[in-house]
């Protein structure tokens, strides 16, 4: 009995899935696909057209650093996204060093952003450096606050700067500041220059003019139609002259005694504008001063370019072989340092005039595609970073870690040199306003300046693109 019973139960259960299955091939049949135009708005175009930017200069796009776009080599995986934060601890000092920190606390935080360990070398020549100098110079003024000095003796110098070095390594700066930056505690007590006292000093100098020059620098203009410097050089040439001779005072300058003791009397002027101002103006002014110099010559080192001029003498037109041996040679490059869209130009500049100088006539960066970004360090691994002209500075929070902003400009390419001479090289536009990067070939036919991308990369993509 109980055989048929279960032989009738799977009997039914075939026969109610055959029915389901019937009945749902039945209604699949009756589906037809029906084909649907989209009709589109008269108001809407039915193609996307980029049409060019409205003429005129802008102000950088700020990307956050949560949308940083993705990998776009995926051959190249990125490291995991862990922010990269300063480690900390607390300095062992001299105890010799009477000076009060926390006036100048901000100052010594900027500075060890500036210039975070695993960073330093990267970015020294455009950001941490000039902060350094410029946080020397308002530590100088600082510890001489209290006195007619402008400067201190030998031994409160070697004391105070070690000092300085231990808070700004225990706040996460790189321990190598001195030799990277040139700095040392002579810097700190004035060297040969023969005033050393605010009363000299004073007496010596217009220093109403000095400080209606230099209280606030114009970042557009100083670099090109220059207030503040020639009134620091005037002021260093007028107390780098007591005491001397008149025949030292008529003798033409030049040599190398003399430019070392305008050089150190540049650096007591600095003290007592840092006296004068609030540490914020005179770090802002001082940083000003330091993007002009630093604008003006490419930091990188060129190694004699003997296989492109080879490979690239007699091309006028994409050879394979040129653009190979460019791009190996400008990889090499791409390994050295950060740089300013403004260095950029005056590396471009610099290596097209050796390769003019090498017999290589034709413009073989139009030729292999070769734009500024490329003369600068790599983010993402494979996207160039320009640093903007104007100062900048390490930026630090508690999402991304440590970050930096850099001005991508994919588009603009590098310029190549009209003769092999540099002398022509200016930077300065007629207007004497900081210049204009050359313009993007995919605008120059409406007249506007290509737009500057700004983003903030995170160090970790960075430092994983020197590590790949």
């Amino acid at each position: 009995m109980e055989p048929l019973i279960a032989d009738s139960h799977l009997r039914s259960t075939i026969y109610r899935r055959f029915l389901i299955f019937a009945i749902w091939l039945c209604g699949f049949q009756q589906v037809v696909s029906q084909e649907v135009v989209l009709k589109p708005k008269s108001s809407v175009p039915d193609k996307f057209v980029l049409s060019d930017p409205p003429a005129g200069l802008f102000d950088p796009i700020e990307i956050s650093p949560a949308v940083i776009p993705h990998n776009p080599y995926p051959v190249e995986p990125l490291p995991p996204m862990y922010p990269s934060f300063p480690s900390t601890y607390e300095p062992i000092l001299t105890g010799k060093c009477p000076v009060n920190f926390s006036s100048i606390s901000d100052i010594v935080d900027k500075t060890a952003s500036d210039c975070s360990a695993p960073l330093a070398a990267l970015v020294g020549n455009v950001i941490c450096c000039p902060q350094v100098n410029s946080l020397m110079h308002i530590f100088q003024a600082t510890y001489s606050s209290e006195s007619d000095m402008l400067v201190l003796h030998q031994a409160a110098a070697n004391d105070c700067f070690s000092d300085v070095m231990s808070i700004l390594a225990s706040r996460g700066a790189n321990s190598t500041i001195p030799a990277l930056c040139s700095v040392k505690p002579s810097n700190l007590t004035g060297g040969s220059c023969p005033v050393k006292d605010i009363t000299s000093f004073e007496k010596t100098v217009n220093t109403s003019k000095l400080l209606d020059a230099c209280s606030a620098v114009d970042p557009l203009k100083e670099c090109c139609r220059p207030v503040c410097q020639p009134a620091i050089m005037e002021a260093a040439l007028r107390i780098s002259l007591v005491g001397a001779s008149m025949l030292e005072i008529f003798n033409i300058p030049g040599s190398g005694t003399t430019i070392s003791v305008v050089n150190d009397c540049k650096g007591v002027v600095y003290a007592w504008l840092s006296r004068k101002l609030s540490p914020e103006a005179a770090n802002a002014a001082f940083r000003i001063l330091s993007g002009c110099k630093v604008n003006k010559v490419c930091p990188l080192t060129f190694e004699e370019p003997s296989s492109v001029i080879k490979a690239c003498r007699d091309v006028a037109s994409p050879n394979p072989s040129c653009c190979a041996s460019l791009n190996t040679y400008i990889a090499a490059i791409q390994k050295q340092m950060l740089i300013t869209n403004r260095q950029a130009i005056n590396c471009a500049t610099l290596f097209g005039s050796m390769l003019q100088k090498g017999g290589v006539m034709t413009n073989v960066y139009e030729l292999c595609d070769v734009d500024l970004k490329d003369f600068s360090l790599q983010a993402y691994g494979q996207q160039g970073c320009l640093l903007r002209s104007l100062p900048a500075d390490i930026v630090l929070d508690n999402v991304t870690g440590f970050s930096f902003t850099c001005d991508l400009s994919d588009n603009i390419a590098a310029p190549w040199p009209s003769s092999s001479s540099l002398s022509s090289l200016s930077l300065c536009a007629p207007e004497m306003s900081l210049p204009a990067l050359p313009i993007a070939q995919t605008s120059r036919s409406s007249g506007s300046y290509g737009l500057e991308m700004r983003t903030l990369i995170p160090l970790m993509y960075l430092v994983s693109s020197l590590l790949f």
